[in-house]
């Protein structure tokens, strides 16, 4: 290893502008990996690695990634768990219609009553819904169906072995609805959930029901025009008569952050809205004032560290997200259903406060004029659930793309046998 191409961490810290302990956890998070020196084990960083991120700190880096694709005609998607409308938000910006919403929660219901009178929204508990009437009329079938595990019978999951379970009324719905695609949403801990099993279980069940799956993905929402640190997992299954090939959407060059989200600029043509929000009780504020902006409880005197984490000081891990102050020039940790909750703090960068409905809104890419129904902690709660809509536009044109190879070569096929007929 020749040093003389790479950096030390307090070289790059200087470079970038960023304090050491930040660069410790951008490597932590993945978010700017370091390599390790062999015999000290210190943080070192090769010298195009930082000059490309230094080109993207100072704007040179030109995003050319354009995901956008037009339908070569009307597609259309039933949504199931459709929660406060992100993806379908998402799925219409592409130019996907929804057919018809399911969501058992009566607030989220009235949020997209109110915002889309138009769409058929199906409120209540999907095991109560029959399905079948769908059936070869939408080409997608979308849902993000809660991790639960299952109930084992035999070395293959079938379908009924996942009955009770939210995945179930998944697949059940895609058998009824024969959908030439279908997209299931989940969090990146589906992964690793019961060692693997539960997600073994759902490849298997949708192979039973006549679905290809996809390789997965995790799709990281802050490579997709969301200033915020979300990952998911995108299940994409393809029906078994179908040969066309699905790309995931392309990530993009520019990365937003919390002033992207919060301040007139590309994302918004203004400011975030005035709007209502929680607040941190007094003793929390008083902790909260002393954290600088990308700080978090290792940033606190020592005495009021071991006080505020409680035994959580002495176990390991990071613990990032505790007592933590966004940046501006950063995009957000992910945003949770309570903004207020000890151990996942997301406090504004300029007021000891937690983030607004609206400004919770932004940071998950919701149109302005979106309404949100129920109380301030149901708000919370369907924005925090949400898809980032940026992300569920960005996932809505792959779907786009397939779909137009497809009926495009059905186009070609059917032609070709008209013409054989005349012949």
């Amino acid at each position: 290893m020749v040093m003389k191409d790479y950096y030390s961490i307090s070289e790059v810290a200087k470079i970038l502008g960023k304090s050491k302990e930040t660069l410790r956890r951008w490597d932590r998070d993945g978010k700017f990996i370091a390599l390790r020196e062999p015999i000290s084990e210190y943080r070192i960083y090769k010298k195009e690695q930082v000059n490309a991120l230094l080109e993207l700190f100072s704007g040179e880096t030109e995003d050319t990634i354009n995901n956008s694709v037009t339908p070569l005609k009307e597609y259309k998607v039933l949504e199931l768990f459709a929660g406060a409308g992100g993806l379908a938000i998402g799925l219409e910006k592409s130019g996907i219609k929804c057919e018809a919403l399911n969501e058992i929660d009566k607030w989220a219901c009235q949020t997209l009553r109110e915002n889309r009178p138009n769409w058929n929204v199906l409120e209540g508990d999907i095991r109560s819904f029959d399905f079948t009437k769908y059936a070869n009329k939408v080409e997608i079938v979308t849902g993000g169906f809660p991790c639960q595990a299952f109930s084992y019978a035999g070395k293959k999951l079938g379908l009924e072995d996942a009955r009770g379970t939210l995945f179930y009324e998944f697949a059940r719905a895609v058998k009824e609805v024969n959908p030439l695609i279908c997209i299931g949403e989940n969090v990146k801990g589906l992964l690793s959930h019961e060692k693997g099993k539960t997600l073994d279980g759902m490849l298997s069940i949708l192979d039973e029901i006549g679905y290809n799956v996809v390789p997965i993905q995790v799709l990281k929402a802050v490579n997709y025009r969301v200033p915020q640190k979300r990952e998911r997992i995108i299940l994409v299954g393809i029906r078994k008569d179908i040969e066309i090939k699905y790309e995931y959407p392309k990530p993009h060059q520019t990365i937003y952050n919390l002033s992207d989200a919060l301040k007139k600029g590309e994302l918004y043509n203004c400011d975030v809205p005035k709007s209502e929000g929680s607040k941190y009780p007094q003793h929390k504020k008083e902790i909260l004032d002393l954290v600088p902006p990308k700080g978090y409880w290792r940033n606190l005197p020592i005495e009021i560290q071991k006080e505020y984490m409680g035994k959580s000081f002495y176990l390991g891990g990071g613990k990032t997200g505790m007592a933590r102050r966004i940046g501006w020039d950063e995009p957000s940790l992910t945003l949770t259903c309570s903004p207020a909750q000890k151990q996942t703090e997301r406090c504004h960068p300029d007021e000891t406060r937690p983030f607004t409905v609206r400004e919770y809104a932004r940071i998950q890419t919701f149109p302005d004029e979106w309404k949100f129904m129920g109380s301030i902690s149901q708000q919370y709660k369907q924005i925090g659930n949400a898809v980032p809509c940026n992300l569920g536009q960005e996932i809505g044109y792959s779907i786009v793309k397939f779909l137009n190879k497809y009926y495009s070569k059905v186009n070609k096929s059917e032609a070709s046998i008209s013409l054989a007929k005349v012949v």
